[in-house]
């Protein structure tokens, strides 16, 4: 069994979507069943899946080993970045998907890793998703860390819970921005009507804060290649963001225009740095991926703005 404490920051939220925020890589439904369990209690005293908590209260988490999995593991050849006996930093394809989910059983990230790490991977996210610590979307590319053992896992989450971990990416939008940087600080939770998506929302209780950082790196005809940095790391946060401000990724099926880009194959977005404290040596370690052929492609079909 592994303990994790989790801060609460504001009054009034409830304990399952506290969890879900706070332990990355954990499903709403997954945090429920933790609260179930009689794993989570605070103040010496088991909490329910419903209770509404204090800001200043620490819950005290009891994450439970992990169970043997039925993934299968697969020769799958991986682009990894860096290994030692901790993590692993892996450069993602667009079109893969990170872990098994209906629809998407197997030739995911996940059966790739346990092909090559065998039994070395962390198992605090449970069985679907072994040494996964943060997602990127299946048709996003690029950098992503996978933790070796439970103790790398705890370390590396805390950094993305404190938002000490860094992630830069590259992205196409739609239009003109016509600033060369800025900030959208806006809360994003479930789509009210369409629970596939997310939006942006201001109900307290069913929001997350989110929060991002642009720059421009060139402007085109119709276009804008931007730099973005992430404080916060929601679900789909620069696709919902970028899109609430009139500029959504090219090529995005869900967030941009009916009339997609078919050649772009998912969204013109990659995962290009991420930067993070080492959980046991401590040193600064930093990763850059260079923009894969699908981005360069498009960018040279564009004309560069006046």
């Amino acid at each position: 069994m592994n303990k994790v404490f989790v801060s609460v920051d504001k009054t009034g939220e409830r304990a399952d979507r506290i969890l879900c925020d706070a332990l990355e890589g954990y499903t709403r439904s997954a945090a429920q069943k933790l609260l179930e369990n009689g794993c989570v209690t605070c103040k010496d005293r088991v909490i329910a899946k419903n209770s509404r908590l204090t800001a200043g209260d620490v819950l005290e988490v009891t994450l439970p080993d992990p169970v043997e999995t039925d993934v299968v593991p697969q020769n799958i050849p991986l682009n990894i970045c860096y290994e030692d006996d901790d993590l692993l930093v892996v450069n993602k394809p667009k079109g893969m998907v990170v872990h098994p989910a209906p629809g998407n059983p197997d030739g995911t990230l996940v059966n790739a890793l346990l092909y090559h790490c065998h039994d070395s991977l962390s198992g605090i996210n449970g069985v679907l998703r072994p040494g996964i610590v943060h997602r990127i979307d299946k048709d996003t590319s690029g950098l992503l860390i996978v933790a070796k053992n439970d103790f790398a896992h705890v370390k590396l989450a805390e950094q993305i819970q404190e938002h000490s971990f860094t992630r830069e990416y590259q992205a196409v939008v739609y239009g003109r921005i016509p600033d060369e940087s800025g900030t959208i600080d806006a809360p994003i939770g479930r789509h009210p009507q369409d629970r596939k998506k997310m939006a942006i929302v201001r109900d307290g209780h069913t929001a997350r804060n989110a929060i991002t950082h642009y720059t421009v790196v060139e402007r085109y005809q119709g276009f804008t290649h931007i730099r973005v940095r992430l404080e916060t790391g929601r679900t789909h946060q620069i696709r919902v963001h970028m899109s609430s401000i009139g500029h959504p990724v090219a090529g995005d099926p869900v967030y941009g225009p009916k009339k997609v880009i078919s050649s772009l194959h998912g969204q013109c977005l990659h995962a290009g740095k991420i930067g993070f404290v080492h959980p046991r040596t401590g040193a600064w370690m930093d990763f850059e991926s260079e923009l894969p052929d699908y981005f360069t492609e498009f960018l040279k079909k564009l004309k560069k703005a006046d």
